[in-house]
């Protein structure tokens, strides 16, 4: 009886030591576990295990924001889908109106030829350089490529601009009297504007020589 005593005591004391030592390695690889970089004693202290609910929330969240991101892609290609179709020829078109300016220098030219002017040769080849403009242009309003109306608008800075100022005491300041280069639309944006020269009101210096000269007359 004493020998199986012996050997109960001698097998819990064995028990005792194999417990004490896994507790003990298990302390040392807590201490030896690196820690997350970056953060501070207290964040490191704060950092635990996420609970089922928090991670489920925490995925949901990652879907919603994955899947606005998509949609919001979605309309950025769907946008530029549309803009490629509607303005794909904006470049060339603009480059386009180059021919129209080049008519309207060449009639210029020819009108201010001494030698020409009031030939027949110059009334035929100015009559070909309309036709060949009015053709342009009709080409262009097929493609929704339209011209601007400036001659007596008032001045918008969204479609002309202003070039000169011209003194015109018969219109309201502002208004356009001249039209220097033709612009366009192309749809709802502006392909150019139109330069123009606007009028404004007569000088007070000149008004007061016409005052003067007036005076001298009656006298």
């Amino acid at each position: 009886m004493e020998k199986e005593e012996n050997q109960n005591s001698t097998t819990t004391d064995q028990s005792q030591e194999v417990e004490n030592a896994e507790k003990n390695i298990n302390e040392d690889e807590n201490k030896i576990q690196p820690q997350p970089e970056g953060l501070s004693s207290n964040e490191k202290e704060e950092i635990k295990e996420l609970t089922p609910e928090e991670r489920i929330t925490e995925l949901e969240d990652k879907i919603a924001r994955t899947f606005a991101e998509m949609e919001n892609q979605r309309r950025r290609f769907e946008k530029e889908k549309i803009d490629a179709f509607e303005y794909g020829g904006y470049s060339f078109a603009k480059e386009a109106l180059n021919l129209i300016d080049n008519l309207e220098r060449s009639k210029h030219v020819l009108e201010s030829d001494d030698k020409l002017k009031e030939t027949e040769a110059l009334k035929k080849t100015l009559e070909h350089l309309d036709i060949i403009k009015k053709d342009l242009i009709s080409i262009f309003e097929k493609n929704n490529i339209k011209p601007i109306d400036s001659l007596n608008q008032k001045l918008d800075p969204n479609f002309h601009q202003a070039m000169i100022e011209i003194e015109d005491d018969t219109k309201e300041p502002g208004t356009i009297i001249q039209e220097i280069q033709k612009g366009f639309t192309i749809k709802d944006r502006l392909l150019r504007p139109s330069l123009v020269g606007v009028s404004k009101k007569t000088s007070k210096k000149e008004e007061k020589n016409n005052k003067n000269e007036e005076n001298l007359k009656d006298k």
